[in-house]
């Protein structure tokens, strides 16, 4: 499975249960600003599961402090940091765990609009090239029946006679 590392987030492991976010975020913020920390809870204990994620806001931060972190101890613990995977769930286009399933609703919306926009557009074109067709059938009729009106125009005969006899 490929799964692409995002590189501003990291997998904080090994966590004590004294750690709650508040801690984890004192421990990393200085190696740069920090836009989220999560520590997933147990559904059962609603403690969490020794492990967290610091996104930072920039990558060189995040690298800075896996550098420094990974190894270190915290509150007598050793710490795993690593760059973090993205879980999936099911449910959800992006498929990632940290976002509710909800979180893509304004993308669907945006796209549902924009297919809606196609389809009319699509009618509108339709529409054009049928009214064109029509145009062009009812001038190719229009040439035609001005070609039986010259055969049925005693000028046009007399004409053409005269073209004939000049040509003899």
């Amino acid at each position: 499975m490929n799964q692409q590392v995002q590189k501003n987030t990291l997998y904080v492991g090994g966590l004590p249960e004294e750690v709650n976010e508040t801690i984890l975020h004192s421990a990393f913020i200085p190696f740069g600003d920090i836009k989220d920390v999560k520590t997933p809870l147990d559904q059962a204990t609603q403690k969490h599961r020794s492990f967290g994620f610091v996104t930072f806001l920039e990558r060189e931060d995040a690298a800075a402090a896996m550098d420094n972190m990974d190894g270190a101890e915290l509150y007598g613990r050793v710490l795993t940091v690593n760059y973090a995977l993205p879980e999936k769930i099911k449910g959800g286009e992006q498929g990632w765990a940290a976002q509710p399933i909800w979180a893509d609703a304004d993308t669907w919306f945006e796209r549902q609009q924009q297919e809606e926009e196609m389809k009319r557009i699509q009618a509108e074109n339709q529409a054009s090239m049928q009214a064109a067709e029509e145009l062009h059938r009812k001038k190719l009729v229009d040439e035609r029946e001005g070609e039986k009106d010259e055969q049925d125009d005693p000028m046009a005969i007399a004409e053409a006679e005269a073209v004939k006899q000049n040509n003899t």
